[in-house]
């Protein structure tokens, strides 16, 4: 086998390896949020009620935070 022959071989492994290391990162960014999701809606209404309001309650508090204008980014 030529050194030619080696150098995009291995070209491609690289490119092939970078490739599914970016998918792979890009996904596990959202599995939290998505694995998340997935287990309050497995719970009863009546057990995910108290994380509901907690959010619900968290995200009225950013909502006060923008209109007062203390936007913080």
């Amino acid at each position: 086998m030529s050194t030619g022959m080696v150098i995009l071989i291995v070209a491609v492994i690289v490119v092939v390896a970078v490739g599914l290391g970016r998918r792979l990162r890009r996904r596990a960014a959202n599995d939290g949020v998505d694995s998340f999701r997935r287990q309050i809606d497995a719970l009863s209404p009546e057990a995910r009620k108290p994380t509901v309001d907690q959010v619900k309650s968290a995200e009225r508090s950013n909502g006060d935070e923008r209109a007062d204008g203390n936007d913080v980014a």
